[in-house]
């Protein structure tokens, strides 16, 4: 079964002014689209790993054909972040972590503040396309780090909580080069209660 475009929880313009609506739908219905549409040409002769959830396939890239080991990286990571993604923010402007989450950013980093000082700076000085993230590893440990291009930290063996995609083409209608501002803006838009899910989740 082919892979599908999700739909948004929430219209276009509903992130404005933080994220602009002729961002988010470029960025949805373009960039996201052609993602799943090359995952799914790549897995074309390979039913049964189409049948897969793509995090499966993302966990496991070294199993795969070594003819579609790549694009499974490249397009399955850009499927699966983009659509962690779009989940994980909201228009409600719910600025607070859940208590549960919010003690083991504490934990971890010293204190709310310092994790969004450490996670901005993660994603300010990222050369070149990629994201940000905010994951569980191996340890149930939460990291912040970066990574390229689509890669995911499922193939990493680590859970994503919140990934933060700074491509240009998420920002630049809006920011141009000024990734400094997105990344500021960003933090209005979280979805804390679904990334507190994620947490719950594994924890």
């Amino acid at each position: 079964m082919a892979y599908t475009l999700p739909k948004l929880p929430y219209p276009y313009n509903a992130l404005e002014p933080h994220l602009d609506a002729a961002t988010m739908d470029i960025h949805h219905t373009k960039h996201h689209q052609t993602y799943v549409d090359k995952l799914n040409a790549a897995l074309e002769k390979y039913p049964e790993l189409q049948a897969q959830a793509v995090e499966s396939l993302l966990k496991n890239l070294d199993t795969l054909p070594e003819a579609i080991r790549t694009p499974v990286r490249n397009h399955g990571g850009g499927h699966t972040n983009h659509t962690l993604f779009w989940t994980s923010l909201t228009p409600t402007q719910d600025l607070t972590p859940t208590s549960d989450l919010l003690q083991a950013l504490h934990t971890a980093f010293g204190s709310f503040d310092q994790f969004k000082q450490q996670f901005s700076d993660a994603a300010a000085t990222h050369f070149g396309s990629g994201w940000a993230w905010l994951a569980l590893d191996a340890s149930q440990t939460l990291k912040i780090y970066s990574l390229p291009n689509q890669d995911s930290p499922l193939s990493q063996g680590h859970q994503p909580l919140f990934g933060l995609d700074v491509w240009e083409h998420a920002y630049y209608l809006k920011y141009q080069n000024r990734r400094p501002d997105y990344i500021a803006a960003i933090w209005h838009c979280l979805n804390w209660p679904e990334i507190g899910k994620r947490f719950q989740a594994k924890v």
